[in-house]
């Protein structure tokens, strides 16, 4: 099984969005970028030219410049296009293959592809801390606030979300 084709939709406005239960500020100066999936293999499943994966792209463009131009270091993942069954493990029995028969796809899209500054870890699991340097690496850049954007925001960046949690970042 493959991920399927999905279907555009209209991304939630301001007032549409749950209140906040916490009183948590952005402060640049404690604060990460992860952007979440971004490879050409997770958004080709909208097909090309989707609006939706268009103003996605454009948003997380728009928020990596302000990190940027705020001293925020900005982090992405990227899963191998090399991947042992072994590594797979049980995401081949639900999403096939992924990259390995796509290897052409593994490329961050241009508009948001990385710099010399920016880290790069290699995806293994749903959530970027498994198997990666990134707690390590907040840890020693002195950073305990994650702001997570991306794609398949019901899998990767939750459980992503979640896992920060666990270990109060």
């Amino acid at each position: 099984m493959a991920i399927p084709k999905l279907t555009s939709y209209s991304l939630p406005a301001a007032a549409e969005l749950p209140t906040n239960k916490v009183k948590w500020t952005l402060e640049p100066q404690r604060a990460a970028l992860l952007i979440h999936d971004m490879q050409a293999y997770f958004l080709n499943f909208w097909g090309e030219n989707s609006p939706l994966v268009n103003q996605v792209v454009e948003n997380i463009a728009r928020l990596r410049a302000y990190c940027k131009a705020q001293g925020i270091p900005v982090f992405y993942t990227a899963q191998p296009n090399q991947q042992s069954d072994e590594d797979r493990a049980l995401l081949n029995d639900m999403w096939g293959p992924g990259l390995n028969k796509h290897q052409e796809q593994q490329k961050i899209v241009d508009a948001l592809a990385p710099d010399a500054n920016d880290h790069v870890l290699t995806k293994w699991r749903y959530s970027a801390f498994v198997r990666s340097q990134l707690e390590s690496t907040l840890k020693e850049m002195g950073r305990d606030q994650l702001i997570i954007t991306g794609v398949y925001a019901h899998i990767g960046c939750l459980t992503t979300a979640t896992d920060a949690f666990m270990r109060n970042i």
